[in-house]
């Protein structure tokens, strides 16, 4: 059995659901590579009654879906110790094996709880098969009766899971008991893996591969012991047969029907930092603005690879899309404007401002995704807040301000986020404090807020005092951003 990192509130609810004493029906779900199977393969190591995994779409081929999905089930039932003299031609039958074979394993395990584990159930629902209404017998005609039963259903289709089973309208409809929906690796549990793993990294290198692998454990695992930062993205994307090389493309043409509006849309978005509006997405892709667009953005929404929010500013705040997904933007901001260059390290290959830009995106997102860990830092952890964006349009008597997170607090204090990747301590200027002037007096102006404002810093190492630094009321390091929630 191998470690599980982190994962505590996940096994929490695992465990609570295996010793509930009442049929569970637990769906867990989130991004592809993420860690669901191994999470659960390894919580319920030796426990499993039966397990099984859909073929993903790159094994089937698209003339006998069915067939194959069906004989791979017929497969597992047989490894579990079920005689069939043949393969299912349905899945109403092949959900009867199951059923049989669950039978007979508490006929001779009486009170022994029977974990029941099927991977990647989308893929199991090819078109026109029958698989859904199959399982929804299955479940409702016996397993919800079976007080000794735990079956988990996992998939990466988010919005698959999304449809068909948290919010089905059918026979499934109310019937999940527990749900899991699983996240990235925070910076804290990345340190954690490396950590198990033996591999020595500083915490700025480890800054570096998060804001390029995103903190995906598949992506991690390929990190190796005594290399740099430089070293494992050249093995991982630029080398010949790198693993990474091509993993976008197949990563959205296994979680995505329409993958190619979906590739549309996240290089559309990688253009700007702020994003786009949905009808600025229709005019900037071409695709139909509709509701076809509306259940796309929903999908990729639901898949975390871009986030719908709000971006307040004159007359009213509107919803906007931005890509989020660490791995995606690394891909499309800097390996696709690779150089030609003579130099075998990474940073010789590509353009330094497609770099620099990367950069400070992907640190802003970074520091969204710790939110948590940056008001601990404040010691306002406890505090009720809003966190979103703010921007002005510049006019002729003053000049526009953009402020990329805004911490707005119940005990009447604005934290205004100046957010700054760099490699040493940074060093305020005359104009960054400019800025910084114009932001706040922009926001006062227009907001009329009437609560206390204070400037905030997060950055790498930490603020060199100088007459500009005074008015940075707190400095958030990547210490800080390194801490358990």
């Amino acid at each position: 059995m191998q470690k599980i990192i982190g994962r505590t509130a996940e096994k929490a609810t695992l465990q609570r659901a295996y010793e509930s004493g009442k049929p569970e029906l637990v769906v867990v779900y989130g991004r592809r590579r993420v860690g669901k199977t191994f999470l659960i393969r390894e919580f319920f190591d030796g426990k499993l009654a039966f397990y099984h995994t859909g073929l993903s779409i790159f094994e089937v081929s698209m003339a006998n879906q069915k067939d194959s999905q069906l004989q791979n089930f017929t497969s597992s039932l047989r490894q579990y110790g079920w005689n069939l003299p043949s393969t299912h031609t349905d899945w109403l039958s092949a959900f009867d094996n199951l059923r049989m074979l669950l039978e007979d394993k508490m006929e001779r395990e009486p009170g022994r709880r029977q974990v029941v584990f099927i991977d990647e159930l989308p893929w199991m629902d090819t078109p026109r098969s029958g698989f859904l209404a199959a399982l929804e017998h299955f479940w409702n005609g016996w397993g919800a009766g079976q007080t000794n039963l735990m079956l988990i259903v996992c998939g990466s289709a988010t919005a698959w899971i999304s449809s068909h089973l948290l919010h089905n309208k059918g026979g499934l409809y109310g019937r999940m008991t527990r749900e899991i929906k699983l996240h990235p690796f925070s910076l804290y549990e990345a340190e954690q893996f490396y950590q198990e793993q033996g591999i020595e990294l500083d915490r700025y290198a480890q800054l570096q591969l998060y804001m390029m692998l995103g903190g995906i454990p598949y992506y991690m695992s390929y990190v190796q012991r005594g290399q740099s930062v430089e070293q494992t993205i050249d093995n991982l994307f630029v080398s010949r047969n790198a693993r990474l090389a091509d993993e976008l493309e197949q990563l959205f043409d296994s979680l995505f029907t329409n993958h190619h509006d979906c590739m549309k849309i996240i290089r559309c978005l990688a253009t700007r930092k702020t994003g786009y509006t949905r009808k600025e997405i229709a005019e900037k892709t071409g695709l139909p603005y509709g509701g076809g667009l509306t259940n796309t953005l929903k999908s990729l929404a639901e898949s975390d690879f871009i986030q719908r929010y709000e971006y307040y500013g004159l007359p009213s705040k509107e919803d906007r899309y931005r890509l989020v997904d660490f791995f995606s933007l690394f891909v499309l901001k800097v390996l696709e404007k690779q150089v030609e260059a003579d130099s075998d390290v990474w940073k010789g290959r590509f353009d330094k401002r497609a770099m620099d830009a990367w950069y400070g995106i992907a640190f802003e997102s970074l520091c969204w995704n710790h939110i948590s860990q940056i008001k601990k830092a404040l010691g306002i952890a406890a505090v009720n807040t809003v966190e979103f964006s703010w921007r002005a349009e510049g006019t002729d008597e003053y000049p526009g301000a953009q402020i990329d997170l805004i911490i707005r607090r119940a005990d009447r204090v604005i934290n205004i986020c100046e957010m700054k990747f760099c490699i040493g301590d940074y060093l305020l200027d005359k104009a960054d404090d400019a800025s910084l002037r114009n932001k706040i007096s922009a926001y006062q102006r227009l907001t009329r807020c009437k609560e206390a404002i204070h400037p905030i810093l997060v950055t790498t190492y930490g603020l060199i005092p100088n007459k500009y630094s005074h008015n940075i009321q707190k400095t958030v390091t990547m210490d800080d951003l390194f801490a358990s929630e």
